[in-house]
């Protein structure tokens, strides 16, 4: 089967699953599940993220992540 295409882009319906806040950040993981995250919690769980392979894809609006 085909890969499928799918549009990646956060939308204002896209919420932080830890606070409920706008979304900033995807964080796709290597076992294919992803988190969203806002900026303040992204920025608090990125080490972590990373550390486990994580994809982070920051919202084109905002600042990309350090």
């Amino acid at each position: 089967m085909p890969d499928l295409l799918t549009d990646t882009t956060l939308t204002a319906a896209d919420r932080c699953d830890r606070c409920g806040a706008g979304a900033r950040v995807r964080a796709v993981l290597p076992t294919g599940g992803e988190l969203l995250f806002c900026r303040h919690h992204a920025n608090e769980h990125e080490a972590r993220l990373l550390e486990m392979n994580a994809t982070i894809v920051a919202d084109a609006d905002s600042d990309a992540m350090a």
